[in-house]
């Protein structure tokens, strides 16, 4: 831990315009973002006695070791870059406001060539419209079965629907009328966007249209004796009828607006949202934050950041309504309104339906709160204890906040990979994640694992003083303590690692799978820690992670040397080249018939690599491709070949983050 004292930037230095701030740590790594009317008055109060700072606020000025900043011209600007600086960096300090709950949404692909409906969790993707989120995945599909009826959007995967056009027959859906079915040309291109953006419409709120519509429809068909026309329409008026029932009306005059509403009790607090779309609630979404020295309004506005920055025009109301308003409303709103493109209101409601719906919402965020606590009342307390319990095990002089876990996985030496997690004050931080390539086939474990180990400190003792676009690349951080997977084999040799690269500020230990037993470098006899110990706990966890996520990049390694082409192992023939021959010529049969000087016409390909591409298809003519796992032989156009529309990016690096 620093001494704050030793990094105070000198108060004459500091400016008093606003701006936006970004504390760093002895590695160059950003701990904490923050925005300021005056820069002078901001950082100077975190300078003061540290004894009068929020404890969160002092752990976080003590591992500091630097502190920069910018100064923008206005609130609107302090907003954007504290935003772009929290998502580009994720400092740990600041305030994460994490779902209560993995909610799930209804998306609209209208990105593709024909959208899809679907369910769809996790982070937003761009030219995708989403509509919730929802409390369970069955409500979305049971009003998506509802809307299918009248709007018969492609609902199918990209396999399914290629595969359709492929035989040219419909799935099921499009024998019953459920899917227009674009698959087998039934619609174009033009009029399945056309139903896309329909539904999109009615599920954004613009219900009365489509029922006028259908409405006026079914009494003409009445009219011309139409009766059969005339009943379908009226069951898909009722359809929609039953879709828009599932909602609540809670504002009679249509209104857009996204209500929030907060629960706190000085130490962590829950937020509840209720976003609510032509006066009918669409959906539900919550959040826990742990508190800081932030204010409430203070909070207020990091969460609407967090809520909007990333939003598109269409995921903005015209009206967001707070308990509490941010310091800068007038800032917000312009913010809002930017994105938007037209004016959003950021207000207080005072009266009426209004404030009754904010007090509903609050009721479900003070029931959240309790419901956290009583989840979640020992886990801080757990994790904090774990990490002092390693700290005294294994003689540490303080708690590990970064550990690192490496294993190794392989099937009697081949495809051979290996893993490192990386846990952050007792938690999984999957971004930090890493996959390895062992070079060669290796089948002893203890030297895959130091071939590993050699290439990560390497990498550095490189980039922990170099910087790719203002920040640290991928292994510029070391970790607090390393665990190994084994005993004392892999931890003497990650330690003989360590030592060879000159780097003596890291911890080493090994955790064995038998008996559990922690083994430190050098040691005779391993480390017994009590079975229900909360550090054994976490080694354990760390260690099961690490071999979980060997095992899966082993698997898809395996899968994909499943099988071999005639044109793997060809010097500069990679998998674009690859694609550009198989697309011309159309088959490998086709390629080994080719002469060099056809093959040099292929875009990509000179007269060397056309000739090398020759050589080697006729070297290897009675060679053909083979499934590694059965032995059987298959034909050049079958199973055996590559698809022809591999992507580059499938093409395995050594290594390699997490997708």
């Amino acid at each position: 831990m620093a001494d704050p004292s030793s990094y105070r930037p000198a108060p004459g230095s500091i400016p008093t315009d606003p701006g936006v701030y970004r504390f760093r740590d002895v590695h160059g790594r950003v701990i904490y973002v923050g925005k300021a009317k005056s820069l002078r008055s901001r950082l100077s109060s975190y300078f003061q006695d540290i004894a009068a700072l929020h404890p969160r606020t002092a752990s976080m000025v003590r591992t500091g070791a630097s502190v920069e900043w910018t100064v923008v011209t206005n609130e609107v600007e302090a907003l954007q870059l504290e935003y772009s600086w929290i998502k580009e960096f994720d400092p740990r300090f600041n305030v994460k406001y994490r779902d209560d709950k993995s909610y799930p949404y209804l998306a609209v692909t209208m990105g593709e060539q024909f959208p899809r409906a679907m369910v769809m969790r996790g982070a937003k993707r761009q030219g995708t419209r989403y509509f919730g989120p929802y409390a369970h995945a069955w409500a979305i599909r049971e009003t998506l079965d509802l809307m299918l009826r009248v709007f018969p959007i492609r609902t199918c995967s990209a396999g399914v629907f290629k595969r359709a056009g492929q035989v040219g027959r419909p799935c099921l859906l499009g024998y019953i009328d459920k899917c227009s079915a674009p698959c087998v040309g039934r619609v174009d291109e033009d009029r399945h966007r056309e139903i896309a953006e329909d539904f999109c419409d009615f599920m954004a709120g613009d219900t009365g249209r489509f029922v006028k519509r259908l409405t006026a429809q079914m009494k003409q068909a009445a009219a011309e004796l139409e009766f059969e026309q005339a009943a379908r329409l009226r069951d898909d008026i009722e359809a929609m009828t039953k879709a828009l029932e599932r909602s609540a009306v809670v504002f009679a005059d249509a209104t857009d607006a996204d209500v929030f509403a907060i629960a706190e009790d000085g130490l962590e607090m829950a937020v509840q949202v209720f976003h609510v779309r032509g006066g009918r609630v669409r959906g539900q979404r919550g959040w826990v934050a742990e508190m800081d020295r932030e204010t409430v309004p203070d909070l207020v506005e990091q969460l609407l950041m967090q809520v909007y920055g990333g939003e598109s025009a269409d995921g903005i109301p015209r009206e967001i309504l707070l308990p509490v308003l941010p310091p800068e409303p007038l800032a917000m709103a312009e913010l809002l309104r930017s994105v938007r493109g037209a004016k959003v209101a950021v207000k207080i409601p005072q009266r009426g339906d209004k404030k009754a719906l904010l007090d509903t919402v609050r009721r479900n965020a003070e029931q959240a709160l309790a419901r956290h606590k009583v989840a979640r009342a020992g886990d801080l307390t757990a994790r904090a204890q774990a990490l002092d319990e390693l700290a005294d095990a294994l003689g540490l002089d303080e708690a590990p906040l970064r550990i690192e876990c490496f294993d190794v996985s392989h099937v009697q030496g081949t495809n051979v990979v290996a893993s490192m997690v990386v846990f952050e004050d007792g938690l999984a931080r999957k971004s930090e994640y890493r996959r390895f390539i062992v070079k060669g086939e290796q089948v002893d474990d203890t030297a895959a694992m130091r071939e590993v180990l050699t290439r990560r400190f390497a990498r550095y003792r490189i980039e922990r003083t170099e910087t790719e676009d203002g920040k640290a690349k991928k292994f510029a951080y070391p970790p607090n303590l390393l665990v190994v997977d084994g005993g004392r084999p892999q931890v003497d040799a990650a330690a003989r690692v360590l030592e060879e690269l000159g780097i003596v500020d890291i911890a080493c230990v090994g955790l064995a799978k038998r008996l559990e037993e922690v083994w430190l470098p050098g040691s005779d006899f391993p480390v017994i820690l009590p079975r229900g110990s909360e550090g054994l706990y976490l080694l354990q966890r760390v260690r099961d992670e690490a071999h979980r996520f060997a095992i899966t990049f082993h698997r898809e390694r395996r899968s994909k040397a499943m099988t071999t082409s005639a044109l793997d192992g060809i010097p500069g023939l990679g998998a674009r080249r690859q694609k550009a021959l198989r697309r011309h010529f159309g088959s490998v049969a086709k390629i080994r018939a080719a002469t060099p000087e056809e093959i040099a016409v292929v875009p990509g390909f000179g007269p060397a690599l056309a000739q090398a591409v020759w050589s080697h298809l006729q070297g290897s003519a009675a060679e053909p491709a083979v499934n590694l796992t059965t032995g059987e032989i298959l034909d050049e156009e079958g199973p055996g070949e590559r698809p022809a529309d591999l992507d580059p990016a499938d093409v395995e690096r050594s290594d390699t983050m997490v997708p």
